[in-house]
């Protein structure tokens, strides 16, 4: 599976390269916190898959709190046909550590 770093992410998102986020988080922590992209939780991956099938091309980063459920999703998403997607590894803690510590984090 391949995985980002938050400084890797940062520099993309600086640089406004064209990468597609998506949150697979809880409503309740998407609202603390987020990067911006869309926000789909995890549990309702499976039936968003079709809304997502204009993405497969395209450079998507998923995201969540500590990067075990973006994970899964990652998986999921490649077990479907997706090619080009990553893991943000260490989540929304790793950019709060390491990218902007007044984010707050749920």
């Amino acid at each position: 599976m391949k995985e980002i770093t938050v400084k890797e992410l940062k520099k993309k998102l600086d640089a406004n390269e064209d990468v597609q986020l998506i949150d697979v988080r809880e409503d309740f922590e998407y609202q603390v916190s987020n990067l911006g992209g869309k926000h789909i939780p995890l549990g309702s991956l499976p039936t968003k898959i079709e809304e997502l099938s204009g993405l497969k091309e395209k450079e998507i980063i998923m995201i969540c709190r500590s990067g075990a459920r973006s994970a899964n999703a990652t998986y999921f998403l490649t077990q479907n046909g997706f090619t080009n997607v990553a893991n943000l590894s260490g989540g929304m803690m790793a950019w709060a550590d390491e990218i902007d510590p007044e984010l707050p984090v749920a």
